[in-house]
């Protein structure tokens, strides 16, 4: 309840000082706006670099993974190549020899 008519007095007082002071309100929002926009215009620059380096950076990542992925790919043929041949070899030795 104390808050509410703390809340309620604030307004009151905030709108009787709005009227009073209208003219320099008025000047502290035209010397506040522009530097807000300043200030959101450099946020949204931040922001856009730092957007813009992660994407070149997973880009770097993604081409890097593909070459890893192709290295991976070859060791593997080169490994089943190897394990056939071993097959052959290890049937070649159980089959009995003929004289």
């Amino acid at each position: 309840m104390k808050v509410l008519m703390g809340g309620i007095i604030g307004a009151v007082l905030g709108l009787i000082g709005l009227g009073i002071w209208w003219q320099p309100f008025l000047k502290l929002i035209a010397g506040g706006i522009p530097i807000i926009l300043l200030l959101g215009g450099a946020l949204a620059i931040y922001v856009g670099y730092d957007e813009i380096r992660d994407q070149m950076k997973s880009k770097k990542e993604d081409k890097a993974s593909d070459a890893d992925l192709e290295a991976a790919k070859e060791e593997l043929e080169k490994a089943k190549a190897e394990a056939e041949k071993y097959k052959a070899e290890l049937e070649k030795a159980k089959a009995p020899k003929k004289k």
